[in-house]
């Protein structure tokens, strides 16, 4: 196999995670200003393929035009705006991305033919992913679409890391199992089940929290909390469990694993990034609902599930010294 092109191949797929990371930081952030109606049409924005920065570059009557398609009080905000079109944009930089990773992929057709079909197939998600985008909007920003849309974005990662972490199976070097516990492996597993079931009910509060500031109409942050439903002080309990088991983890790993091996460096990751979403939620919870932890608490989550998932596949491909 060329060298080269596999060094490529590797280099764009883990360019195209970033980027996918990012696109789900930025929809964080537009999720959490209010901004996802910043363009109530799609794909263009307020009939435009460069939406306007002011108001004056609308028709007069643009509030009944939105209204007659079912998107009353509609009120051009050129923040608002220009966030969720920032938001467009990198999610169509991420479908050229993937559609480079897929077409480089190609080398593996006679050495592993996975990897191929596997970066095929994340091209085609992000494809439906594009479309479902385009349903969110056109639903007025429908919560369970929402949902829909962060876990088919989820998806994407998980196919581009297995993708990616298959391609260099080769080059991870070997660890002994048997210096870790014998429930290592187990206790891993279980741990992402958990994170699976944080962010599935993290996503339950997002949407309680988006009813609540529509109520509030974005303003007096401080205030929602009162509202809050019981599943967030159950996410919120929940959260010191992921940390201890998680800990223990990346322990045990410290203590047997050599430092310059990937899989201790991820776990060393993986310890941080806990730590900073606990420290988002707690601002969250604590500190009247900060707009800019909302998105980093989100990010974290997913880049934890995602660290971890990591762990998992080099763990499967590493090859045991007994």
């Amino acid at each position: 196999m060329n060298e080269t092109a596999a060094l490529r191949f590797r280099r764009l797929g883990m360019l195209t995670i970033c980027a996918v990371y990012f696109v789900i930081l930025v929809g964080g952030i537009v999720r959490a200003s209010g901004a996802g109606m910043g363009c109530p049409d799609w794909p263009t924005c307020f009939g435009q393929w460069v939406p306007p920065t002011s108001e004056s570059q609308l028709p007069t009557n643009y509030h009944e035009i939105y209204a007659q398609r079912g998107y009353e009080n509609t009120e051009f905000n050129p923040v608002k705006t220009w966030t969720e079109y920032t938001n467009r944009l990198v999610g169509m930089t991420i479908g050229f991305l993937i559609f480079a990773t897929a077409w480089s992929s190609r080398i593996y057709l006679k050495t592993d033919k996975p990897v191929f079909y596997l970066a095929v197939t994340a091209f085609l998600l992000v494809g439906f992913q594009g479309w479902l985008g385009s349903t969110v909007v056109a639903s007025n920003l429908n919560p369970i679409k929402i949902t829909i849309h962060m876990v088919v974005a989820l998806l994407i990662v998980a196919l581009l890391i297995y993708t990616i972490t298959r391609s260099q199976r080769n080059t991870f070097a070997p660890i002994d199992l048997n210096v870790l516990p014998p429930k290592f492996k187990t206790v891993l597993f279980v741990v992402m089940g958990m994170s699976l079931l944080q962010i599935a009910m993290g996503t339950q509060v997002r949407e309680a929290v988006d009813f609540i500031s529509h109520e509030h109409a974005y303003i007096g942050r401080e205030f929602w909390r009162e509202d809050f439903p019981i599943i967030f002080y159950v996410h919120r309990s929940f959260s010191s469990l992921i940390l201890f088991t998680n800990a223990w983890l990346v322990w045990r790993l410290w203590q047997n694993i050599t430092r310059n091996h990937p899989i201790v460096k991820a776990g060393v990751l993986l310890f941080g990034l806990i730590v900073t979403a606990i420290l988002a939620g707690v601002s969250l919870d604590r500190l009247g609902m900060p707009p800019v932890a909302q998105p980093i608490h989100l990010l974290m989550a997913n880049l934890i599930l995602g660290t971890q998932f990591f762990m998992w596949m080099v763990l499967r491909y590493s090859t045991s010294k007994s």
